[in-house]
């Protein structure tokens, strides 16, 4: 996984500094403890864009558009990903733009597209082996991506495992969809939460409407299904919207 800090912060370091450091005042009875959480957490989750004039902007939500005063280039290149980050709004010409922002750090998730049917060799490639997704604040369909966070079973030393998502080719509902995961075997270490992001720009166009969309998924106790709000993503604007929280990673691809 890609990562870029603006600030270069060491996230394990910093999280044990949040815990067991104080400041004294001049009275050494009195201690006052630095809120490192506020900067250590993610609180939004975007989709990293460049404009025509290849200048870099974030997309909040379906409607919210960010300018990063202090990022004037993405991090990662020509491609679309979506990311988690942390920021804080500020004081500043948004230009074009719904908010600007300061950005404390930034993180690319795993960004993929809807996978190729292989018809018969589907559940081989990509595997059956069973996940929760959890109805967490980045489990969204937003901005043409579905996001989820799911959580399997996972060894530290196991090699990266394999999620995908495919149309089930349902004649009755083309925006109907299964999540595949492949463990290859790493079956039984202790119960780990990862995030990844799909590109939904296959699908047939909404043509500007809000239509169901079916995630369907084998869970630890058969299979789930879940239904998300999805249109087809929209040109952006200048509305405003609130900055949300969370995270945790797995290797996979």
């Amino acid at each position: 996984m890609k990562k870029w800090f603006i600030k270069k912060m060491n996230f394990v370091i910093a999280a044990m500094l949040a815990l067991l450091i104080v400041f004294s005042s001049c009275n050494d009875d009195e201690y006052y403890y630095v809120p490192y959480y506020s900067y250590i957490l993610p609180n939004a989750l975007v989709t990293v864009k460049s404009d025509t004039d290849q200048a870099v902007f974030l997309q909040l939500d379906d409607n919210t558009t960010l300018k990063p005063v202090n990022m004037p280039t993405s991090p990662f290149g020509n491609k679309e990903v979506r990311a988690l980050m942390n920021a804080y709004s500020v004081d500043a010409d948004p230009g074009k733009y719904s908010q600007a922002v300061y950005v404390n750090w930034i993180d690319s998730i795993l960004t993929k597209p809807i996978a190729k049917d292989l018809g018969e060799n589907n559940d081989n490639v990509y595997g059956t082996d069973p996940v929760d997704i959890l109805n967490d604040w980045v489990t969204i369909a937003e901005d043409g991506y579905l996001t989820l966070r799911f959580v399997a079973p996972w060894t530290k030393s196991a090699p990266a495992h394999y999620v995908n998502l495919l149309l089930t080719n349902n004649p009755k509902d083309p925006y109907e969809l299964k999540f595949y995961h492949n463990a290859y075997g790493d079956t039984s270490g202790e119960m780990a939460s990862g995030i990844v992001a799909f590109n939904l720009s296959s699908l047939p166009d909404t043509n500007g409407k809000t239509v169901k969309l079916t995630l369907k998924w084998e869970s630890f106790d058969g299979e789930k299904t879940k239904v998300f709000d999805y249109c087809t993503r929209k040109s952006t604007s200048s509305e405003t919207s609130e900055i949300a929280v969370e995270r945790s990673v797995i290797k996979m691809y």
